[in-house]
């Protein structure tokens, strides 16, 4: 990651001496995250979420370990058709054991995404006002190297530009 800041600003470098105006402003989110009182909440929702989820698949698992154990202790003693009914049982089991394994993961995913979304428009929210009371003309966040604020009134929009260069309308 430190690379690629080092590369990034290796390049905007030539754009300083020309644009002394601009004024970059680097953030973390995941350490403004990391410092807000509602991280400790989210992640014991989620946490007790997963282990409703875990445990609920521990039942199946137990429930599907009895009944290859039966079908397996009873092989020699049980008629060909009872065999045929444990064994389909078995695997309509193992169908919804899978079916449950993708429905909990997408259900988390949901929850997840649900409990982090006010947060993460809250920390935009204060970037954006950040960049706007403080004239930043961007300000880019260092995990994932992304522009989070750029100034309307100080940022130039290339696209007709590359558009013309390349013959496009």
């Amino acid at each position: 990651m430190f690379k690629k800041l080092v590369v990034f600003v290796w390049c905007l470098l030539p754009l300083a001496t020309f644009a002394q105006n601009f004024k970059f402003g680097v953030v973390s989110s995941t350490a403004i995250f990391d410092a807000m009182p509602e991280k400790a909440t989210i992640q014991k929702d989620l946490e007790a979420l997963n282990t409703r989820y875990e445990s609920e698949l521990q039942k199946l698992g137990e429930e599907y370990q009895r009944k290859v154990s039966d079908l397996v202790g009873g092989q020699d003693t049980l008629p060909e058709t009872i065999r045929q009914r444990r064994a389909q049982e078995i695997g309509e089991l193992e169908q919804r054991i899978q079916n449950f394994r993708q429905v909990a993961s997408q259900d988390f995913q949901q929850q997840q995404q649900a409990k982090f979304q006010p947060v993460m428009e809250k920390i935009a929210k204060a970037i954006q006002e950040v960049g706007q009371e403080n004239n930043f003309t961007y300000i880019l966040d260092l995990d994932n190297m992304t522009v989070l604020y750029f100034s309307p009134t100080t940022t130039e929009d290339v696209l007709p530009l590359v558009k013309a260069k390349m013959g496009l309308k």
